[in-house]
């Protein structure tokens, strides 16, 4: 009779055993964290987030200061520009009365007086036609006290901004989309590279990134942004991945960058789950919400636990492009005199 009584004792006790071992499986996969979107065999690092083992390590991100290393470069442009013989000089061309737009010419404009650039802003009418605009252009192309031009985009439905962009003298695109300043860039000869993608690399420099073998992965494959950083992290030598809205497993594919630049132009679309430990993690996206809040395409607060260095939104990339549009007047104004 003992025998079958010794057979039960097993059977529940491994019944128990069971139950023991799901209840702990069931508590390790339960995340409190609503942003918790990760396995339990890959932690989310959430600050908020039972998901994670209790006491694992948390990793602070350091602040790569886009307006520090900003102000550097407006330092650098200021005593560049006082040595010089002549004043360089910018023509930014806004059409029409867009509010954001009208915003980013203001600044734009004290910017370059403050750097010691002799900024005029060609303010003309919204209903200016596409051959009025290019006329304009023209005259500014004939210049010789104008050594850089920018239309500031989004432009009116009736203008062209492929047709605009071809009509300006390269040598005085400083932003850096006429087609033959982008095959050059592509090609790795001297041109005026696009400011925000130029930024990005100088915050990565500035940051202390080494990308030379590194991988990384740029989310986002615009003509503005995403394809000339491609053509400028090759040519620092980084190993280059591009993701976009039609990549599979887009988190997986994050996940595996040392160096992750979101240039999507979705609030908040990056997840902490997202990033590798020790990743340096560029956010240029600039969003606001309904609640009036300004935030990247990246959740700061998730990634800052996870990423080894980071951009904050505003004060990452957005000082960086003022920035890079002063420096690419300068270089203008040098080659020019050349």
């Amino acid at each position: 009779m003992a025998a079958p009584t010794v057979r039960r004792v097993r059977f529940w006790a491994g019944r128990s055993a069971l139950r023991r071992r799901s209840s702990a499986f069931e508590a390790v996969r339960r995340p409190v964290s609503s942003n918790c979107r990760s396995l339990a065999s890959r932690p989310c690092f959430a600050p908020a987030c039972t998901h994670c083992e209790p006491g694992a390590a948390r990793m602070t991100a350091r602040i790569i200061n886009g307006k520090a290393i900003a102000d550097a470069i407006r330092a650098g442009v200021a005593a560049q520009a006082a040595a010089l013989a002549c004043q360089p000089g910018l023509a930014v061309v806004l059409v029409g009365d867009d509010p954001a737009s009208a915003v980013y010419v203001r600044a734009k404009d004290r910017a370059a007086n403050a750097t010691g650039i002799a900024a005029q802003t060609l303010h003309l009418p919204a209903d200016t036609s596409q051959d009025d605009l290019l006329a304009e252009i023209a005259r500014l192309n004939a210049d010789p006290a104008v050594d850089g031009i920018l239309v500031q985009l989004p432009l009116p439905q009736q203008i062209d901004p492929v047709a605009v962009q071809e009509a300006m003298d390269p040598a005085k695109d400083v932003d850096g989309f006429h087609p033959l300043n982008v095959g050059r860039l592509v090609a790795g000869r001297e041109c005026l590279a696009p400011c925000t993608p130029l930024g990005v690399m100088r915050l990565l420099r500035g940051g202390g990134t080494v990308l030379d073998g590194a991988r990384v992965l740029v989310l986002g494959r615009s003509v503005l942004v995403g394809r000339p950083l491609v053509a400028m992290l090759l040519a620092a030598d980084a190993t280059v991945t591009v993701a976009h809205s039609h990549t599979r497993d887009l988190p997986e594919a994050c996940r595996h960058a040392e160096v992750l630049i979101v240039a999507a132009g979705r609030p908040e679309l990056v997840r902490g789950n997202w990033v590798r430990p020790g990743a340096t993690v560029i956010d240029v996206g600039v969003n606001r919400l309904p609640s009036g809040k300004l935030v990247g395409d990246v959740a700061f607060d998730e990634c800052a636990v996870v990423a080894g260095a980071i951009t904050p939104v505003p004060g990452g990339v957005g000082p960086m492009t003022i920035a890079c549009l002063l420096s690419n007047t300068l270089t203008a104004a040098v080659r020019r005199r050349e």
